[in-house]
């Protein structure tokens, strides 16, 4: 045959054909690229001299944007593989024929990746877009000057350098012989002569695109302030992640940028993402960006820190990624403004970002925490420029790009600045930095980070390593920082018991469970219930095709213990997990005494119901459900019944079947689809289509057997950024380009 299939990884596939020079990336998720290094599907060549890679020269996109709460597009690493690493775009190179890389899907992902891919090489485009920021026009001027020199003098459109064919309906000749066909919603047929191969592109149910390298579950203490080294790779290191850090101030998390597969980086050290307090941003590339959608799925808004000058370029990439109005970020994210070369108080943690320069607004932070003889000090240098780029871009014309002798000075001290600790990026070439510019420097300890090789002998002079999951740990915690975290979870449990009273539950042990342990069983009656203080938590339901998670704030088994009744589903940990243990009885007397258990219980079975929905199951504290059971509403219908749910109410179906309307032929509902919704999206339709898509009026609908339905406020349920995520890939894989009334979990 001459075309040969090769099933990377979860949801992406490799497809080769020599003879027409077609190398086809088909999926292109978070660290595809990386995937194909691993697999060994991209290698390293030779041709007249010239050292370079070899891989795909094609991408088709997924139909979807999202899959399982995942991105599933996000082209601008394989993009940059072909462009410079394969060298399709290098003058003089033995691969620059003049052939474009090849971007293949609907028009509306080929519309969204253009807007992405060109936001990703240079973040905000003009001197108006960094004014509307909040930089003056004299600033705005220099930083493009900057901009310019890395751009070699122009801002170019993504369409200058990628070749684009839309699959609308039909065959599509992407050329040299090779046609594409959609056969269904991500299933594709790709054929050349006679032969041809089908690439399906969906994931199965509860299914996630993988992580490229393996990571060793670690155990992490929360400290008075602490460094926790996430990664030290860069976006083509496929045995590491990218280079970030975590945090940890007053026992609190933060993390410095979210990298691809973050979620697999907190799953190991044992922090569940409902403990991440806030995210410290230093731009928007990919290797820092991509894990951003992860982290919003939360029941509450994660802080985000940034000045307002990156906090705009990552905005307007990841509104353009989703094809959303600009508005839509703020929903996701509380957003925390960083003041630019000034010391920012966070609780305590004090934060300076200082810009950089690099083809995108980016900052390096200097963070210090006030301690015995004066300030302990980490700095975090990502995505910096070496000392022999900026003399290169020394210009005293302001009419051309550069920067003046001044500006360049003053950004090699700032990179000097002594500390504690500092972790440098040496990736080296143009936009990265390298480490003989740090020979000298006076800090107490280096780290050497961002790159995809081996340390040389000279390097590993000048600095240390930082492997994944090590800790450097600036100020000791001397108190128990998780039973504070605890004692606040039980205060918004039982609000109107007095704290004292709440001693008795506080006064019980903080055990610890190893990765992968059963920690309450199903069918036993718990003898313990559990408050979850750190990691995550699985839940295997009785339904083999159900499965969600739990993280902090979350009780596990609690209805069972107070019902003294086996409990229907096995609760088992992710990584390392930390809880506050509270005996069965003792949980049982403390509800009965203090609360009106009568009340509880009554809530606590509309949680449940809840909770096995799709909406609900994954992320949403028992807190945040409380309050939601609180304000729901139950109807149960019998088979022939008519109901028309009101409006700015979600309804989601818990039990039965209801079809739209009197003929046979009617759509029919069944158990966990939802609908009303869609009102939440209708600026995002107007982005999308240029006029509202928002629902009409509801058909009354009928049930077909024996029916519950549970109906909760809109308001409450926009307020919660996974619920709201959830429903965004429900509206946007219903179609591209309108929103139907009913949407279901398309399970």
């Amino acid at each position: 045959m001459s075309i040969r299939k090769l099933v990377v990884a979860n949801g992406i596939c490799y497809v080769e054909i020599p003879e027409a020079g077609v190398y086809l990336l088909c999926g292109a998720p978070a660290d595809s690229v990386k995937h194909l290094l691993r697999r060994g599907i991209i290698q390293t060549t030779e041709r007249n001299g010239v050292s370079f890679e070899n891989g795909p020269n094609a991408i088709l996109l997924s139909d979807s944007m999202i899959q399982n709460g995942h991105l599933c597009n996000l082209a601008e690493f394989p993009i940059l593989q072909m462009l410079y690493r394969q060298g399709m775009l290098i003058p003089n190179h033995p691969n620059n024929t003049g052939m474009k890389p090849k971007l293949i899907g609907t028009p509306e992902q080929l519309a969204a990746q253009l807007r992405y891919i060109h936001r990703g090489n240079y973040g905000l485009i003009s001197a108006e877009e960094m004014m509307k920021a909040g930089v003056e026009e004299s600033a705005a001027d220099e930083l493009m000057r900057v901009k310019l020199k890395f751009a070699f003098g122009q801002i170019a459109r993504p369409e200058a350098f990628v070749e684009c064919h839309p699959l609308v309906s039909g065959s599509v000749d992407i050329g040299n012989g090779v046609s594409i066909t959609r056969l269904a919603h991500n299933v594709f047929d790709i054929r050349y002569g006679d032969d041809f191969v089908e690439v399906d592109l969906n994931l199965a149910q509860h299914a996630t695109y993988p992580c490229p390298y393996p990571l060793s579950h670690v155990a992490i203490d929360r400290h008075y302030f602490a460094v926790v080294h996430a990664g030290d790779g860069d976006g083509w290191d496929f045995n590491r992640p990218a280079m970030g850090s975590v945090l940890i101030h007053q026992g609190r998390v933060y993390l410095i940028d979210a990298g691809p597969n973050i979620h697999y980086s907190l799953d190991a050290l044992g922090i569940g993402k409902k403990e991440v307090a806030g995210i410290f941003h230093t731009h928007c590339h990919d290797d820092h960006f991509a894990g951003l959608t992860t982290l919003l799925q939360c029941d509450r808004p994660l802080q985000y820190f940034a000045t307002p000058l990156v906090r705009a370029s990552v905005t307007r990439k990841f509104c353009a990624l989703l094809s959303i109005p600009e508005s839509e970020f703020a929903r996701y994210f509380d957003i925390c403004d960083l003041e630019e070369g000034q010391w920012n108080d966070i609780m305590g943690l004090e934060v300076r970002p200082t810009i950089s320069p690099h083809p995108v607004e980016t900052t390096i932070f200097n963070f210090r925490v006030l301690w015995e003889g004066g300030y302990r000090t980490y700095a975090h240098l990502a995505d910096i420029t070496s000392f022999a780029t900026l003399d290169a871009m020394i210009s005293a014309d302001a009419s051309v790009p550069g920067l003046r002798l001044e500006q360049a000075n003053a950004i090699k001290a700032a990179y000097l600045e002594a500390a504690d600790l500092k972790k440098i990026d040496i990736g080296g070439g143009m936009i990265h930095g390298c480490a003989e510019d740090f020979s000298g420097d006076q800090s107490s300890r280096l780290l050497l980070a961002h790159t995809s090789r081996d340390l040389t002998q000279a390097e590993r002079r000048i600095g240390s390593g930082a492997p994944f999951g090590t800790l450097d740990v600036m100020i000791p915690g001397e108190q128990n920082f998780l039973l504070r975290d605890a004692s606040e979870f039980l205060k918004s449990y039982f609000p109107t018991v007095p704290v004292e009273r709440l001693h008795m539950l506080l006064n019980n042990r903080i055990v610890t469970f190893n990765p992968e342990t059963i920690i309450t069983p199903a069918g036993a009656v718990p003898q313990e219930i559990y408050l979850l203080l750190a990691g995550k938590v699985e839940i295997l339901t009785q339904d083999p095709g159900s499965t969600h998670f739990l993280f902090s704030g979350s009780l596990l088994a609690e209805s069972a213990a107070i019902h003294n009744q086996e409990s229907e589903d096995t609760y088992r940990s992710v990584g390392f997990v930390q809880a506050l243990r509270l005996p069965s009885d003792l949980y049982r007397n403390f509800v009965e005494r203090f609360f009106s258990s009568a009340e509880l219980l009554k809530v606590r079975k509309v949680e449940e119901r809840l909770r096995r929905t799709f909406l609900f199951s994954d992320a949403v504290t028992n807190s945040t459900l409380f309050s939601l059971a609180k304000n729901c509403t139950i109807t149960r219908l019998h088979a022939g019944k008519h109901f028309t749910g009101e409006a700015q109410y979600l309804h989601l179906i818990g039990k039965g079947r209801l079809a739209r309307g009197e003929d046979e032929k009617a759509p029919v509902l069944g158990k966990g689809e939802f609908w009303g919704a869609d009102s939440l999206f209708a600026a995002v339709s107007r982005s999308a289509t240029g006029h509202d898509t928002a629902e009409e009026a509801e058909n009354v609908l009928v049930a077909l057997d024996s029916c519950e339905i549970y109906s909760v406020p809109l308001k409450l349920v926009s307020r919660i950024p996974v619920v709201r995520w959830k429903l965004f890939e429900a509206f946007r894989n219903a179609h591209p380009y309108a929103a139907p009334r009913y949407r279901g979990t398309a399970r």
